[in-house]
């Protein structure tokens, strides 16, 4: 069946909800917006540089050739009536302003960690925490990275018990699903919905 020009788009009666994917360089971003996307995800991915060698703090990661310079771009509809749109952020400090614009209009944010550096997703707790959004901290699971219990990784994280905490594999839709879903619950558990001004 050819898809016509109104298959393209949202139907008006379709509510947006703006949903910004945090966390350090490397976690696992721009893997996780493609996941989780229905439409071919936006993505600003560039060659690392030598320039950025030297800026960005590489341990543990140097085979990563590709950086996120401005964000990532996916879509997922939820309901007949409700679309999230989801906005992966760049994870090294020096985005950082950059990264609170990105947050303004959002409902809500995911923190993706990764154990083998978990005090690099701090960051952009505190930015979420700032804007008082509603988050969710995803561990994705890496291969060679240690696995803790959620007790420990709330204490390790300063988390709250009510934060939502879940594992996923942000390769893979079935498992990253999980941190969306576990968002949208937080999100409208809360009395309001305030979006970042």
């Amino acid at each position: 069946m050819r898809s016509t020009s109104s298959d393209r788009y949202l139907p008006t009666t379709a509510r947006a909800v703006k949903i910004v994917v945090l966390g350090p360089f490397a976690v696992g971003k721009t893997t996780y917006v493609g996941s989780v996307s229905e439409i071919r995800p936006m993505r600003t991915e560039e060659q690392m540089t030598r320039a950025g060698q030297l800026v960005d703090d590489l341990g543990g990661l140097e085979s990563k050739q590709t950086t996120t310079v401005a964000m990532d771009f996916g879509r997922l509809t939820l309901t007949d009536d409700i679309v999230l749109y989801l906005f992966g952020a760049p994870g090294q400090p020096r985005f950082r302003n950059m990264v609170r614009s990105l947050m303004e209009g959002a409902l809500g944010g995911l923190v993706l960690a990764d154990t083998r550096r978990l005090d690099e997703s701090f960051s952009a707790i505190d930015l979420l925490e700032e804007a008082r959004l509603p988050y969710t901290v995803a561990v994705n699971s890496f291969d060679d990275a240690p696995r803790y219990s959620d007790a420990e990784l709330r204490e390790s994280m300063d988390l709250d018990e009510d934060t939502p905490l879940v594992w996923l594999d942000a390769r893979h839709l079935d498992s990253a699903k999980q941190g969306l879903i576990a968002l949208v619950a937080e999100i409208l558990r809360r009395p309001t919905l305030e979006t970042v001004r």
